[in-house]
């Protein structure tokens, strides 16, 4: 059960770029944003993990989105028989301007718990540059580990945003310009690209939302603070079976991962929505923290 759960455990890699694949590794905390932001979409989303249909983890996902700022809220827990060997929890957030047709971080946080040890980040962000970090418990100095090097921590996005896609202008947003891109994901440990690629459309369901989706391939690319000699780093660093399929946000530019679907050494991870409720709104919306 622990090469099982060690190999459950490589699916991260891809998926923390976010959940969600931010809720997805079970992240989070609390934030304080003075003042409100102006909504004019709004999701609401709930996901569960599987490995073979059996089930590991469920979470859940609070989007806020306007034309210059968005929120992300998530929190995740393990469940089913991964419970037997292993516990986690924990919730996370991000905050930060669309600006320049692209989402721009400004403060990310996460607090999580598993089998009894807790894990903290909060990263602030300017101009795309970490300014400021405070990760518990820092890395471990071992010599086969690619350092953190500041050019590393230029250009990057936090995994909460990672997980999201803003496709500015008039373009299609179910279509090939959602998945044309490298997503540069620092979470505070690693430094790391998402790698889409487009590869089709296709209709998709669940509680709340009916519609088309669009379906990328993701690759894995480790830039820095990983050990390349690790087993898992290389595992997925080569899978090329790894996709997310992405359905718009209501009122905005932004889409949002509706599936993924991870190849592991133990089977397909899939991180699907089992709800799925978005809407237009306009209207002063407060921006308020998650509290644990």
């Amino acid at each position: 059960m622990t090469t099982a759960r060690s190999a459950f455990l490589s699916a991260r890699f891809p998926v923390a770029a976010g959940a969600l694949l931010g809720a997805a590794v079970f992240a989070g905390t609390l934030l304080a944003w003075p003042g409100a932001a102006r909504a004019d979409g709004r999701l609401e989303a709930k996901y569960t993990l599987t490995v073979g249909s059996v089930e590991l983890g469920r979470g859940s996902i609070v989007v806020e989105a306007g034309d210059t700022a968005y929120e992300i809220t998530g929190a995740a827990r393990v469940t089913g028989v991964l419970r037997a060997v292993s516990s986690g929890k924990g919730v996370a957030a991000s905050r930060g301007v669309l600006s320049g047709g692209r989402m721009a971080p400004r403060i990310y946080a996460m607090n999580a718990e598993a089998d009894g040890k807790a894990e903290t980040a909060r990263i602030t962000i300017a101009g795309g540059a970490v300014k400021d970090m405070d990760v518990e418990p820092p890395l471990k100095p071992v010599p086969d580990r690619v350092p953190l090097t500041p050019d590393a921590l230029q250009n990057v996005i936090d995994p909460m945003s990672g997980a999201f896609i803003l496709v500015p202008g008039t373009a299609d947003l179910i279509s090939a310009a959602a998945c044309d891109r490298s997503i540069p994901v620092f979470d505070g440990r690693q430094r790391y690209d998402l790698k889409l690629s487009f590869l089709r459309t296709e209709k998709v369901k669940t509680e709340g939302y009916a519609g088309p989706a669009v379906v990328c391939g993701v690759r894995y690319s480790p830039i820095a603070g990983h050990r390349p000699t690790r087993s898992t780093v290389k595992y997925m660093e080569e899978n090329k079976d790894m996709q997310v399929w992405l359905v718009p946000i209501a009122g905005t530019r932004l889409l949002a991962p509706f599936k993924v679907s991870v190849a592991t050494m133990i089977g397909t991870a899939v991180l699907a929505a089992s709800s799925f409720e978005t809407q237009a709104k306009s209207g002063t919306v407060p921006v308020n923290a998650p509290r644990p």
